[in-house]
Order: structure tokens, then C-alpha cells, then sequence
């Protein structure tokens, strides 16, 4: 049981050190030798657990992937309406971003480092899966105009989204992502939504970056 623990940590250890490096300087610029080093574990402990560079891409885009369903699930679960429900989501995977190198890794190697491969399913199709889904909710439910083209709106969404923080990794710090991610609502929130009912986004969209705004 006990090396079963310390062969967990240091697989975990790893996948964080290799994170913060593809992260910091890229997927091709980092070598095998660059992560054992960073994360302090011989080359044999790192092949025990990972045969190649591509493996240790695609734990992270799979731990990527549960955090961001994770932060799905966690909204979906608290009876909010489809836009503020999306609103939410889009600062979660920010909040993820700024707090854990791992989901800010997997975001980077999903922006064009490395191929998805299967059984993994590619992060943006997700998410625009999930922001049309929403938004048609929202539609429904009158917090958008009836007319708006939704798939083009969650494309749309997505790749604001994705463009800034690509963008920023070489303008600003990541801790700038919330503040992206309430500009990219603003302009949204006036472009889809009623007059009447945009105060209520606008408010909450400025809120949710203040939470995640670091002290």
C-alpha cells in the first residue's frame, strides 16, 4: 500500500512539473531530461510511469479535461439559468488556469502543441458543445435574443476564450485571464442578450472577476 502511495505521488509529481514546464516554454522545447530534473525523480522513475513525451501530453489534457467537467457538473448542479451557467464555467476554467499549471498546460498543448488523440476528445469541441447547449437554454429561457445563430455564438465564445489566453501568454501574466474573461462577457452580453435583462450578467461577470483576482 505504501508504494503504491509513493508511486502515485511521484506519477503525480511528474505530470505538475512536466505541466509547468510545457507551460512556461512549450511542448517541444521541453526534453524528457528537462522534466526529470525539474521535478527532481530519476529517468527510470519517469519511464516506470510514462514511455514517451506524448503520454505525459495526454495525462495532462485528460486531467484537464475531468477538472473542466468537474467545474460542469459543480454548476450544472446548482439550478442556475443557462446563461449564468455558462458565465460560471467560462471563470471556473480561468480560475483553474491561474490556480493549477496542470489545466494551463492542457490548454496550451490543445491550442495546436500536440495532436489529441484518441480515446481523448478534443477540449474545444467540448466546450462549444457545452456553450451551445446553454445557450440554446437561453434562448429558451429569453436571456439571449431568439434570433441569434447559437452555433456561431458558442464557436465564437470558444475561440475569444482560447485566443486570449494565447494571446496573453506572451503580453501578460495568466493572472490576467479573469480579467479577459469579463471583458470577452461584456461585449458578449450586449451583443446577445435583452437590454432589460443585461444588468444582471454585466453585474455578475465583474463579480466573478473579483473573486478569482488574486490579493
Amino acid at each position: 500500500m505504501a508504494r503504491q502511495l509513493r508511486a502515485e505521488q511521484t506519477r503525480a509529481t511528474i505530470i505538475t512539473a512536466a505541466a509547468d514546464l510545457f507551460d512556461r516554454h512549450g511542448y517541444e522545447s521541453t526534453s524528457l531530461s528537462d522534466i526529470v530534473e525539474h521535478a527532481q525523480v530519476t529517468k527510470g522513475a519517469l519511464y516506470f510511469h510514462f514511455a514517451a513525451k506524448e503520454d505525459l501530453a495526454d495525462a495532462i489534457m485528460e486531467l484537464q479535461s475531468r477538472a473542466w467537467r468537474a467545474v460542469v457538473a459543480e454548476t450544472d448542479g446548482r439550478g442556475h439559468s443557462s446563461l449564468e451557467a455558462l458565465i460560471r464555467i467560462t471563470f471556473g476554467i480561468a480560475r483553474l488556469s491561474v490556480e493549477d499549471p496542470v489545466p494551463r498546460a492542457g490548454l496550451r498543448l490543445a491550442a495546436g502543441q500536440v495532436e489529441v488523440r484518441p480515446p481523448l476528445t478534443h477540449p474545444f469541441t467540448e466546450w462549444r458543445d457545452v456553450a451551445a447547449r446553454k445557450l440554446n437554454g437561453a434562448a429558451r429561457e429569453g436571456d439571449v435574443h431568439q434570433d441569434i445563430d447559437v452555433e456561431a455564438a458558442a464557436h465564437a465564445l470558444v475561440s475569444w476564450f482560447v485566443g486570449a489566453r494565447v494571446v496573453g501568454r506572451s503580453l501578460e501574466p495568466v493572472a490576467r485571464q479573469p480579467r479577459r474573461v469579463a471583458e470577452m462577457w461584456h461585449v458578449m452580453i450586449r451583443g446577445l442578450v435583452p437590454v432589460p435583462r443585461r444588468p444582471r450578467y454585466l453585474t455578475l461577470a465583474t463579480r466573478l472577476e473579483r473573486e478569482i483576482r488574486p490579493v
